[in-house]
């Protein structure tokens, strides 16, 4: 059985330094020249704490949140050549969303449901138009194109569209139903518990098909130059630790924001489908994007389509049941006007990502996509 800090990938055993957790903890500090701006992570943490202008404390914990995005990327990357891309792009996304799931029970305990609404949707548009977008431009700008496997991408489309049929169901329902209002409200509600059950337990099917059935589908290719720099218990640790730190100034900023856009004059809706999902998805964004220029498009799609799916099959769900059990009648019921913007984006993404190639001007049309819809909300009523 190999040990923890035996290389799993390339490198013979003569050319092979053995990792420890002081190499390890060097590695990772000199994995990134943004590591000195993790001097603003205690500052933002004690500034925030204290009765200073929402400005001032936006902007310190958004400067915070960039050197732990690398860091996490880093980290993602190390555990992805010791336990495979799958796992990698699985773990990023699973700790990147802990932070919209936390968020999400906190407001919905206060009933804040259309908030909630608001920054799930929000998360969905802003990893497949925003995330994905990028992706396709920095890694496709210095090459003709990039491929990607196209099974594993249509899957990805195919569950996309079913998670945008669970919120398409309740809107034709409610539309049937405006006669009858109170019989209307316990359809949708009854609907969407009934429906968040059947999608958890297609997500657990499909993590079932990712990393047991078809795991071959989401790897990609290795590199037999890289070796693992740290040991695997270090990275795991470090994903947990920097996803705790991510976490809480992604909460700061929350607390922030308000007093930001009040000062801005912006929208309600704007902040929690637009602002909101920037600051909460940070971390996920910057790796995708990195993996992306390293011409790793599995990784780099795995993290930005899976923590899409995570939203619509997982954490959607998940809020929605809490609901039930504390008494929030959170459904999957958005506004006619979100549901359809939804709709549209997933339908560009499916064309665009069904051949199993991109290139960079597709990530242009994405870019473009979500800027017409941050425009639409910025100006909506």
């Amino acid at each position: 059985m190999s040990q923890e800090n035996e290389p799993l990938l390339g490198a013979s055993q003569s050319d092979y330094k053995p990792v420890t957790f002081w190499s390890s903890f060097k590695a990772t500090a000199k994995s990134s020249k943004f590591n000195w701006l993790l001097i603003f992570v205690p500052i933002a943490i004690v500034v925030s704490t204290m009765d200073v202008a929402d400005t001032v404390v936006f902007s310190l914990n958004f400067i915070a949140i960039i050197p732990l995005a690398k860091l996490l990327g880093f980290a993602t990357e190390e555990l992805a050549l010791r336990c495979g891309s799958t796992w990698g792009a699985l773990l990023n996304a699973t700790f990147g969303n802990a932070v919209e799931l936390i968020l999400g029970i906190i407001a919905l305990k206060e009933g804040l449901i259309r908030v909630v609404q608001a920054s799930v949707l929000g998360s969905i548009l802003s990893n497949i138009l925003l995330v994905l977008g990028f992706c396709f431009l920095m890694g496709g700008a210095p090459r003709s194109e990039q491929t990607f496997n196209i099974t594993a991408a249509q899957t990805s489309s195919s569950l996309l569209a079913l998670t945008t049929l669970s919120l398409l169901v309740p809107a034709a329902f409610s539309a049937s139903a405006i006669n009858d209002s109170d019989g209307g409200e316990a359809g949708i509600l009854n609907i969407s518990h009934g429906t968040a059950i059947i999608l958890l337990i297609v997500y657990v099917l499909f993590l079932i098909f990712q990393l047991k059935t078809h795991t071959h589908l989401y790897e990609d290719e290795v590199d037999e130059a890289e070796v693992p720099t740290t040991t695997l218990s270090f990275s795991v640790i470090s994903l947990i630790t920097i996803a705790a730190f991510v976490s809480l100034h992604a909460e700061f900023l929350v607390g922030a924001i308000e007093g930001v856009v009040t000062q801005w004059g912006i929208n309600e809706t704007f902040v929690g489908i637009i602002l909101l999902p920037l600051v909460g998805n940070a971390a996920e964004h910057l790796s995708s994007v990195t993996f992306a220029m390293k011409d790793k498009m599995n990784l780099s799609i795995g993290i930005a389509i899976s923590s899409s799916l995570q939203i619509g099959l997982l954490v959607t769900p998940v809020l929605v049941i809490i609901g039930w059990v504390i008494g929030q009648p959170m459904t999957l019921f958005f506004e006619n006007f979100e549901t359809i913007i939804l709709f549209a984006s997933v339908m560009i993404v499916n064309y665009l990502i069904q051949d199993g190639r991109s290139n960079w001007f597709e990530g242009i049309m994405l870019l473009a996509s979500y800027a017409i819809i941050a425009l639409a909300f910025y100006f909506h009523p």
